[in-house]
């Protein structure tokens, strides 16, 4: 009998050349969460047995990369972008095996680079950078962690001031509250503030009544922070 292994793979038909290829996913059934912190990062029992690791799809034909959350359709001028800044400057590569957190990392790059081409959402290219900083906390590299939750915060006010995320799953307390937590985590008090305070001002309306509450724990967090700071 053939033993059932957490990965499986995934047959992907690339958005921009059209290539079939195969790319690793994990079995739900293996899968084993431990806990959310507090930017939503998940946390699973098995460091390796991390879906995460597996979210970029990258074809080894042109380099396009691109995630579940991306639009199908690539316009003309797009295409050209793509075709000039990334699939002629390419190297065949495949990503489909097993990945490290250092592998996973460089595949989160490069659907940051093909969603600014393609013009995506800034709520899409705001996962992805989320995501990244995530990867490198994993790995305790606080400065490249800290380098794209500023990209990441960045994002998720142009999200916020365009409203762009509407049927995405993500609402408007949780973009608020995102832009808090990641204000908090690079220490800016004063934004983190501003942005808590949206969040419970919002309470009266909200369905998301665990986002609340967490904010004001963060609130009370930050507060304390700040003295220390101070």
């Amino acid at each position: 009998m053939t033993e059932i292994t957490p990965f499986y793979q995934k047959k992907i038909e690339c958005l921009y050349c059209k290539s079939p290829f195969h790319s690793t996913k994990i079995r739900s059934r293996f899968i084993k969460f431990s806990h959310h912190e507090t930017d939503f990062r998940p946390v699973y029992k098995e460091e390796q047995i991390n879906p995460l690791l597996y979210n970029v799809n990258v074809c080894p034909e042109c380099g396009f990369s691109f995630t579940d959350d991306f639009t199908k359709y690539i316009v003309p001028a797009q295409k050209l972008q793509i075709q000039e800044k990334l699939a002629s400057q390419w190297s065949k590569q495949d990503f489909g095996r097993e990945r490290s957190f250092e592998e996973a990392i460089n595949t989160y790059k490069l659907p940051i680079l093909t969603g600014t081409l393609k013009k995506e959402k800034s709520i899409t290219l705001a996962g992805l950078y989320l995501r990244t900083a995530w990867l490198y906390r994993s790995i305790e590299n606080e400065e490249q962690e800290n380098r794209f939750t500023t990209l990441a915060l960045k994002e998720y006010i142009n999200t916020y001031m365009k409203d762009d995320f509407t049927g995405t799953g993500m609402s408007e307390t949780k973009i608020l509250y995102l832009i808090a937590e990641l204000q908090l985590r690079l220490r800016h008090f004063r934004e983190a503030a501003s942005y808590f305070s949206k969040v419970l001002a919002s309470q009266k309306n909200s369905v998301e009544p665990r986002i609340i509450e967490l904010a004001r724990e963060r609130w009370h967090e930050m507060r304390d922070d700040y003295k220390k700071a101070t």
